[in-house]
Formats: structure tokens, sequence, C-alpha cells
């Protein structure tokens, strides 16, 4: 049963370097018009799934953090009103630091959001530069401060490693302040360099200076260490939680569960079809003003390859893949499907079995893409 909805807003100040996402620049005329389309779009998708209840709403982008107070009224309310939402359902705001005062952030509350994720990146001036960032370290410092003085509400920072030119110093000062601060949840991931990005062109040129890997290695470890020291909880490879504080919605992609998507680019998983909806903005608002398909892109996922995600996508999880779930929803054990993998891994320390469960070591959360890449195509049997 599907319980979470994705719904993206393209909209941002500018665009950062290193940044592939749906993101567009525009003007307040063409934000309320895409308010009206969202509308539209959200509508559509409830009256098409009469049977949801969500227990997570994640708005991402973009900076949704750019819509206006009243603008939130509206959509929350139109959320409200299109769906029947769980008693305890998570509502996520993605915020950029700068972009959200005391009236923005009061109405975002006041309409059900509970989880605010600020996209802090670094806490060095120089870095946030180098990135595109639009906001300063002071911002950081004042968004926090309002978020709680708002109301109740649990919140995240994003933090970057392997910046060019950031030293291991930079990393420890930014991991110090974020956590003095005392966030809820932390994630923290390292930089990878998109294509089609600025980053993308200019490392092609030489003009990136991008730490050695063995640096980046040193970085991980620290991000263990400290947040581990402050009481946090590792349960994804790249995230960390007080107790109670794990990011619901972003657990249903690790755990291969289906979700709902609305907003131009946004992608959606439901009834073992994997979707994006038109990325272009204006082709999306004409889309629904017409009435036509929104979707751009349908792919049917087959056994093979949904068993496959349970595991590359479960495996990102510390606790790892249960076999009684695996078996529940696949008629077949892992064990068996995945023997050949699981055996190869676990001979080279990357995969350990407990119970029914298997998991990743401590030596293989760095090196986790070359584990899940094994269960690509590599099942005992084609199924």
């Amino acid at each position: 049963m599907v319980e979470a909805l994705y719904i993206h807003i393209p909209f941002c100040v500018s665009k950062c370097y290193y940044c592939d996402f749906n993101s567009y620049v525009a003007g307040e005329e063409v934000r309320e018009r895409f308010l009206g389309a969202l509308e539209a779009d959200l509508a559509r998708l409830a009256a098409c799934r009469p049977d949801v209840r969500l227990r997570s709403v994640y708005f991402g982008g973009g900076t949704p953090s750019m819509l206006t107070a009243p603008q939130w009224d509206r959509i929350l309310s139109v959320l409200h009103r299109r769906f029947r939402l769980e008693p305890d359902v998570e509502i996520t705001v993605e915020v950029n630091p700068g972009t959200a005062d005391r009236e923005k952030l009061r109405a975002m509350i006041a309409g059900g959001v509970n989880r605010l994720s600020f996209g802090v990146q670094a806490f060095q001036p120089r870095l946030l530069r180098l990135l595109g960032r639009s906001h300063g370290v002071d911002e950081i410092y004042e968004s926090y401060r309002l978020a709680r003085e708002a109301g109740e509400v649990s919140v995240n920072f994003d933090l970057m490693f392997g910046l060019p030119d950031q030293t291991m110093a930079d990393w420890r000062e930014s991991l110090r302040e974020a956590l003095s601060l005392g966030p809820d949840h932390l994630s923290a991931y390292g930089l990878k360099i998109e294509e089609g990005t600025p980053y993308a062109r200019w490392h092609e040129k030489g003009f990136l200076h991008l730490p050695p890997e063995e640096l980046e290695v040193r970085m991980y470890e620290e991000l263990l260490e400290r947040t581990a020291a402050c009481g946090y909880e590792h349960y994804e490879i790249s995230n960390f939680a007080r107790p109670g504080a794990r990011c619901r919605h972003n657990e249903v992609y690790w755990r291969n569960e289906p979700y709902l998507a609305a907003g131009p680019g946004a992608h959606g998983y439901a009834d073992g079809v994997r979707y994006a909806l038109v990325r272009d903005v204006p082709e999306y608002m004409d889309r629904l003003a017409k009435g036509e398909d929104i979707v751009e892109e349908r792919r049917v996922v087959d056994l093979r390859e949904a068993m496959e995600d349970e595991m590359i996508l479960g495996l990102r999880l510390l606790e790892g893949v249960d076999d009684r779930v695996f078996r529940r929803r696949y008629g077949r054990s892992m064990f068996d499907v995945f023997a050949g993998p699981i055996s190869e891994q676990m001979e080279k320390g990357m995969l350990i079995r407990e119970g029914e469960r298997v998991r990743l070591t401590a030596e293989a959360l760095w090196v986790s893409n070359e584990v899940f890449q094994s269960f690509l195509s590599r099942s005992v049997d084609k199924v």
C-alpha cells in the first residue's frame, strides 16, 4: 500500500555549481501559476488514489522554502483537503538557510509541517562560495534559531565532504558547529561530480582541486566518530538520527516501498512501475492546464529488478535486509536468489549474516557501491 508522497518545488534563487536536480529560476508570477498547476496535479493524483493514507509527505527541490507564507498556507491546505493523512504523518520541507523567515516557518508548522531539512553543506564562507550556495554561515545559525522558536519541529542538517579545497580541519569545524547546535538528524554526503553541472565541466578542465580519496575516507571516519560520541544512531550509510528522529520518507526509498510523485521532474514508484513526471516547468504547467498526461517516462519493474533493488537499497540501512520480508514480497529467499553474491561478499568481509538478516560490515560502508554492483544480474537463476 502506498503511504508516501514526494512533491517537487523546482524554484531556486540560483543554481548551485554541483547540483543536477530539476531547478528553475523564476519570478513571482510564474511561481503563482505553478502553484495552480501543482494544485491540479495533486487533485488528479488524489482522485486516482482515493484509498491512500499518507504517513509521509516530502517537499523537495529546488528550494521549497522560497515559497511565501500565504503560498504555504495554500499548498498545505490543498494537501489536507485532497489526501487522507495519518495522525502521525511526517511532513518534511527542504529549507535553504536564509530563505525562511519567522512568518513562513510558522505558516509551515501551522499547516502540519513537522520536519525541516536544512541544506547547510559547510560552515566555511569560502566553501559555500565554491559550491555556489546563496547563503552564508550567519544565516545557518539564524535560520536554525528561527526554526526552533517557530514551534515543535524536527530539524535535519545536510552536510557535504570531499569538496574542492576542503581540508580535514574544515570538515572537523563543520561537524563541530553542526553538532553543537543539536539537530535531530544529520545527513552527510560525499561530493559526486554529476554530468551536465558546472562542476563536471570544471573537473574535466582540471580546475577543481578535489581531496584525495584517502582524505575522503578519513573524513567519513571522523563523521562516524563524532556522531557516535554525540549520541546519534548511524542507521543508513550517510544518515544519523537522535532516537525517534529517523527520516521516515527516505526509509520508504531504502525499504523499496511504493511512493507517489507530484511536481515537475518528480519520480514515483507504484504498482510495480517507476515513473517520472515531465521536467520542464512551463510544459508541466501547460499540460496540466490542458488536462494532458504529465508522465514523461514509465518503466515496469520486473521481478528480477525488484529483487535487486530490494538488496541494493536495503543494504544501505545499517540493519540490512530481512529475509522474512524478502520472502513475503517475492515468494523466495534472498539466500537462494542471491546465494552467489552473498557468499562472495561474506568471504570478502563485506557482508555479515545475522540470523535472517544480511548487512554491510563496517569495512564495507565506504566501498558499498562495489558490494551493490555484485547484486546486479547475478542471481542464481534468471527470473
